[in-house]
């Protein structure tokens, strides 16, 4: 399950919880995204997993591929939370192959993660 959370009006934020499914992605994320663009013309994130990646289904993985292909030059800030450390570097590693800034935080940064994201740091 994935939800979205309230946040300031030019990022989109989720919380991914137990089992996140393609439709999870189709319900709440892409609808929360293309709107985020249509209106900003870019996408500033962020993700907080409170799951093990195990429990992102394929579909939910093709859901995110394609949403982050479709609109590769749009992006902006992503950050991801996660008290992984291979799920931060990995997220670190982002910036430099794809365009915008992706930045990996640990769960008690949420607020440091979020002021990041909205462009107050």
């Amino acid at each position: 399950m994935i939800h979205q959370i309230d946040t300031a009006d030019n990022i989109v934020a989720f919380r991914a919880l137990a089992e996140v499914t393609k439709d999870d992605f189709q319900r709440v994320v892409v609808p929360a995204v293309e709107k985020l663009v249509n209106q900003l013309n870019e996408i500033n994130f962020l993700l907080v997993l409170d799951t093990d990646l195990e429990n992102f289904t394929a579909g939910a993985w093709l859901q995110d591929a394609m949403l982050g292909l479709k609109h590769l030059g749009k992006w902006n800030r992503a950050a991801i939370i996660s008290d992984s450390e291979e799920i931060i570097s990995f997220t670190n590693g982002f910036s430099y192959v794809v365009p915008g800034e992706f930045k990996g935080f640990k769960k008690i940064e949420f607020n440091k993660a979020l002021n990041w994201v909205e462009g107050n740091i």
